[in-house]
């Protein structure tokens, strides 16, 4: 039985159909990544199987019971306001520091549980996210462009560690990411998303796939230049111009 299941449904924003036609099925242990364009409903989507948002045509079912643990884009700090990592990941239920250090240590930043979230890097602060979202033993991790202002070396890492913790924690994975040529290695099934879903499949299969091609060009090159030029900004991470992109609050 699916963890979650999404039976045909529609996601309106007032006349704009920003979901149609989806039909999507996520399986336990299983990594999903959703792909496509700015404004494909991408994370629509994603809030509508977690059930943020409702459809306003057809069903989504959750497996009774389902832990989700979710991490979102980032997390803006006042800096005015003293937080440590370890203050952080006790609210708002303490967790004990046994459970703390544990997920801690499962996402790879066990030694900064006393440092100020304000004064993490990018990356630790993605970690310190992704270990608040494994506290509760998720049956589906869901995480909405997780390396977003990372480089690629660090996107990289950051998946493999979703990878592993798929393995080691039985969980099943759904994402959104615009980063093909990264997550590709470290998803067992791609849905490409423009509205209604384009094409779906292994990664090998999608990116043969007539319909992916046409959306994103053939290979990476072609997906992350539509990317940037949606956005106008770089997300190619090109350490050379990268602090001239700041990312928008």
């Amino acid at each position: 039985m699916p963890l979650i299941e999404a039976k045909n449904i529609e996601v309106r924003h007032g006349a704009t159909r920003a979901v149609f036609g989806v039909s999507l099925a996520l399986e336990p242990s299983e990594i999903v990544t959703i792909v496509g364009p700015n404004g494909s409903g991408k994370s629509t989507l994603l809030r509508a199987m977690i059930g943020a948002i409702a459809p306003t045509k057809g069903t989504i079912t959750k497996r009774a019971d389902l832990r989700i643990g979710y991490v979102p884009q980032t997390l803006h700090i006042d800096t005015a306001l003293p937080m440590t990592v370890r203050r952080f990941l006790n609210l708002p239920v303490r967790v004990g520091t046994g459970a703390m250090r544990a997920a801690l240590a499962k996402t790879g930043v066990e030694t900064i549980e006393n440092q100020q979230l304000s004064g993490l890097s990018g990356g630790q602060l993605q970690r310190v996210l992704l270990a608040r979202a494994i506290l509760n033993d998720p049956h589906v991790l869901v995480l909405d462009e997780p390396t977003q202002g990372l480089d690629q070396p660090a996107s990289a890492a950051f998946y493999r560690l979703i990878e592993s913790l798929r393995d080691d924690l039985g969980c099943a994975v759904l994402m959104v990411s615009h980063e093909l040529h990264v997550v590709m290695s470290a998803t067992d099934r791609v849905i490409c998303l423009n509205g209604h879903i384009c094409c779906e499949g292994t990664p090998d299969v999608v990116t043969a796939a007539p319909a992916y091609r046409e959306l994103f060009g053939s290979g990476t090159g072609g997906a992350l230049a539509l990317y940037r030029h949606d956005h106008n900004h770089d997300h190619d991470h090109d350490h050379h111009h990268h602090h001239d992109h700041e990312h928008p609050a």
